[in-house]
């Protein structure tokens, strides 16, 4: 029996390695038909959140099994707690778990102590839940194969970090780096200002060092930028989220009502 099941791979790690660059899109909302959509549509992973959004757990593991039943990839951005908070979704058998705000040396450790088997770390171990097959793959095979097709990306979004960036990215064990624009921008002063120079050199920095020790380098882009940031050396791009999307979609349908003459007792911005 222990043969015949194996660890479903990851779209996403599957695609790095041969070179290629997979796309991704920020997932916000609940329900797990939003991950049927995005995963229909083509994305080759999708990201839910539970560091700003309150889904819970039950609610993380019904869009994991949605992303498996299109044969994509789910990570979860986890909140910053216990080692059950970043194993728990991996056992659920999420592709992998992005871990926010990573700033020290010590602390990328750490979460590759919680994230990795023997012998890159001493991730707790049950191999009795989804990622496991219940028991049903070896369990030397399970960690294994955890290993390989289960991935980490630890976020740089602050400056704090800089000093030890290349100590991070070298670790053992440590499989995506993610530069998160956004909170770098506030932390040196210019929220929103994704193209100051401090921005722009390290988005270019985070990849140069990733390509120079194996690893693979991530961050948020858009339409615009894509090509430019496969040629900077990120082979993970996210792009877009399911809830700009939705409110895109409500604003664009009133805004042409409106053109067309929406009676007033309908016109949602009378009075403000």
């Amino acid at each position: 029996m222990y043969d015949q099941v194996r660890m479903r791979p990851s779209r996403v790690m599957s695609k790095l390695r041969k070179g290629q660059t997979a796309t991704c899109m920020k997932i916000n909302l609940a329900d797990a038909r939003v991950i049927e959509i995005a995963a229909m549509a083509g994305f080759d992973c999708l990201w839910t959140d539970m560091e700003h959004v309150p889904n819970d757990l039950s609610a993380i593991e019904k869009q994991i099994l949605a992303g498996k039943a299109h044969q994509i990839d789910v990570i979860v951005r986890v909140p910053r707690g216990s080692y059950s908070d970043h194993i728990k979704p991996l056992e659920m058998d999420a592709a992998g778990i992005m871990v926010p705000h990573v700033l020290s040396l010590a602390d990328a450790k750490q979460i590759i102590k919680y994230t990795k088997f023997h012998p890159l770390g001493l991730r707790p171990l049950d191999g009795g839940n989804a990622d496991g097959a219940y028991c049903n793959i070896n369990l030397t095979d399970y960690m294994e194969q955890a290993n390989r097709e289960r991935f980490n990306i630890l976020q740089i979004e602050d400056p704090v970090p800089i000093d030890e960036l290349e100590e991070i990215i070298s670790l053992p064990g440590l499989d995506m780096v993610f530069f998160g624009p956004g909170d770098f921008s506030q932390a040196i002063g210019a929220p929103g200002q994704f193209n100051h120079p401090q921005i722009t050199e390290m988005r270019k920095r985070i990849a140069h060092i990733a390509q120079e020790k194996g690893k693979f380098a991530g961050t948020v882009g858009g339409v615009q930028n894509f090509e430019s940031l496969t040629e900077m050396g990120y082979q993970f791009i996210s792009v877009g989220a399911d809830v700009f999307g939705l409110s895109q979609y409500c604003k664009d349908i009133i805004d042409n009502l409106l053109k067309v003459g929406m009676p007033k007792h309908c016109n949602i911005y009378e009075g403000k």
